[in-house]
């Protein structure tokens, strides 16, 4: 069941510099996910509106490439003050529509303000080759170029933080960004574009459209989008791949996860279960990062298993804004029985139930979208609880006989975005993070997400296009390279041209 609330907020599109309806007429409510109230009607963008945001962005991408860079990071260096001191503002955002508990969204501010800093460096990145004399009076250089317009399709686990991996960048580097963020929790790209242009960014460099497939395949198949990023599930991430390939745009395509930790014998099991029930639990599991799966080697099950339960009956499930709170909602009635469902599967196909979060009900909140901190036990490969991402508070424990044993778990799942191992055996570590195919392994460090002068992202099926984003090859994908070979003759010089290909 869900209500109205008193006070709801008509949610625009921010197009040239201005909140702006858009000429659609479609519209979608947006919740509470702790009360399931509608706080928000949200505008969803016509053809018409994406159409104007790109031509908008097409012609603000010439006269920024221009730009020197000084100018462009002094933009991004108040940026990112603004930024932080609205953190407050944005968490309390992310947590009215999200549902997550408020340092968890503050967090999330302060990550993606680190991607910020990063991009007032652009400078470093951006610094070309030379090389001088490689055949008698001829130099080469090499520079990089921005492509254009580019657009961020991004999910609603992290509404600040994943818009965040993607715009500073694309903007440090030269080009304009439009963001389509996720319809669930859209407000804090509005206040953050309105930082952007606090910030002095010029109109037009930085843009948000909402709306759902629609407006993603506008921007898809868009002959002035010159690239797009997305994060989001694998079946989608795949979607965008293809299609946008095919429109002949550059794509980096991040999907879903399931991610595991395996917990040796020889692991501090207080350290590993602290770690892995917050990484399991935190923001209701609805993080591309949480661990879902703890593979237990060994002896180590049993003692994990019983650590982990006390630990999971001490979460505190409450409104994200409630002190103390460790784990809010879920984002949508919907997830919430889907959640439900793949925990019923475990238990009828014979899966252990150690904490059963299904039917939680929160006092005074009887409305929210909660579900309860959930472990499942001797799980098998081919329970549905295992071969689907659930993106929710439930952790899975399978148990192996062996660190080969476990590896192999790993390799074989179609997802390669997160792993981590705990343990005190430097061997162990060493062969674990050598042999694992996944794209980002901590070592006695459940959420390996690297800070931002690395990049983020995954193998396998949690990644399409061959780039990770933010960092290093976040810049790589937002620019192109270009070599010059170049010449200057004295005016009297002989000439030198030949029908032979040229060489040294």
């Amino acid at each position: 069941m869900t209500t109205t609330s008193t006070d709801v907020t008509e949610i625009q599109h921010f197009i040239n510099g201005a909140r702006n309806a858009g000429s659609g007429t479609d519209t979608q409510p947006v919740y509470n996910p702790a009360t399931g109230e509608i706080t928000g009607q949200l505008h969803l963008a016509s053809r018409e509106d994406v159409d104007q945001a790109v031509a908008v962005a097409r012609a603000a991408a010439e006269s920024w490439a221009e730009t020197s860079l000084v100018k462009r990071t002094k933009i991004l260096f108040k940026f990112q003050q603004l930024m932080t001191e609205h953190t407050d503002e944005l968490a309390a955002i992310i947590t009215s529509e999200h549902g997550k508990v408020l340092s968890d969204a503050a967090g999330e501010v302060a990550r993606g303000i680190e991607v910020i800093e990063y991009a007032c460096g652009i400078s470093q990145s951006l610094k070309g080759e030379f090389s001088d004399q490689v055949s008698t009076g001829i130099d080469v250089l090499s520079f990089r170029q921005p492509l254009g317009v580019v657009a961020g399709i991004t999910p609603f686990n992290f509404p600040v933080m994943v818009p965040m991996w993607m715009a500073p960048v694309a903007i440090a580097t030269g080009n304009a960004f439009i963001l389509k963020p996720s319809e669930r929790d859209p407000s804090a790209s509005l206040l953050m574009a309105e930082l952007f242009q606090q910030a002095g960014l010029p109109d037009g460099v930085f843009q948000v459209l909402h709306g759902g497939k629609d407006t993603v395949d506008a921007l898809l198949e868009h002959e002035d989008v010159d690239a797009i990023s997305f994060v989001g599930s694998t079946p989608i991430a795949k979607y965008v791949h293809e299609t946008a390939t095919k429109y002949g745009k550059r794509v980096q395509a991040l999907g879903g996860a399931k991610n595991h930790a395996v917990v040796m014998p020889d692991a501090d099991l207080e350290l590993a279960a602290d770690h892995i029930n917050a990484a399991a639990f935190g923001s209701a599991g609805q993080r591309c990062m949480a661990i879902s799966v703890a593979v237990a080697v060994g002896e180590a099950a049993d003692a994990l298993v019983d650590k982990l339960a006390e630990r999971a009956r001490g979460v505190k499930v409450a409104n994200g804004t409630e002190p103390g709170a460790d784990m809010g909602p879920v984002i949508t009635p919907a997830s919430k029985t889907r959640i439900q469902k793949l925990v019923s599967e475990a238990e009828a196909d014979g899966a252990a139930l150690v904490i059963d979060g299904r039917d939680l009900v929160v006092a005074d909140h009887e409305n929210g979208f909660f579900v309860g901190p959930t472990i499942i036990d001797k799980v098998h490969r081919e329970m549905s609880a295992y071969t689907e991402e659930i993106f929710g508070p439930v952790l899975v424990v399978l148990r192996v006989d062996s660190l080969a044993e476990a590896i192999e778990v790993v390799n074989a799942n179609p997802y390669g975005n997160g792993t981590a191992i705990f343990t005190s055996s430097g061997a162990h570590a060493r062969t674990f993070t050598r042999r694992i195919q996944v794209g980002m392994v901590g070592v006695n460090i459940p959420l390996p997400v690297p800070v931002a002068w690395h990049s983020f992202g995954g193998w396998k099926d949690s990644l399409f296009g061959e780039h990770h984003i933010y960092g290093p090859d976040g810049v790589r994908f937002y620019t192109r390279g270009k070599a010059v070979t170049q010449r200057w003759p004295e005016p009297a010089s002989a000439s030198t041209a030949s029908f032979a290909f040229p060489s040294n």
